[in-house]
């Protein structure tokens, strides 16, 4: 069996990353508290340098959410029989979904935040459109080879 049509790999894949996921999403306080400072003035070095000041704490954040998607998307996708984008992209909005709940509910030192519901949906959804591109490439590769 071919690797990227495993589905049953890449749902003990997905199943395997939940785990640093859920200690990253549910940890007491914001997982960026100890390095808040040192980034904040990395940020002000960098803004002296001629980097734009919209590259700031919250674009940091919010590039951070996308890039810890994208994994999840990428791996959610491959591991549905029938592989579709969308798939990986629902798995990351109802993630992302329980995640927020769960930090508005039972973390006082978390934030429930709309746009981390964004930032997160979307890192899945990129995610799951690179798998799908690369299921169609090595679909093309299959038939250009069976061609020959």
């Amino acid at each position: 069996m071919r690797l990227l049509d495993n589905h049953r790999l890449w749902q003990a894949v997905l199943l395997a990353m939940m785990v640093p996921l859920a200690f990253v999403a549910f940890w007491p306080t914001p997982v960026d508290a100890p390095v808040g400072n040192e980034l904040q003035d990395f940020l002000r070095r960098l803004h002296r340098h001629g980097i734009p000041r919209w590259v700031n704490y919250r674009f940091v954040e919010m590039s951070a959410n996308v890039a810890l998607f994208v994994p999840l998307g990428f791996v959610a996708a491959l591991a549905f029989f029938r592989k579709r984008w969308w798939q990986g992209g629902l798995v990351g909005l109802l993630l992302s979904c329980c995640i927020e709940l769960g930090q508005l509910l039972f973390l006082q030192d978390r934030f429930a935040s709309p746009i981390d519901l964004m930032t997160n949906t979307s890192g899945a959804v990129i995610g799951a459109l690179i798998a799908t591109a690369a299921i169609k490439i090595k679909q093309a590769r299959r038939l250009a080879a069976a061609d020959l």
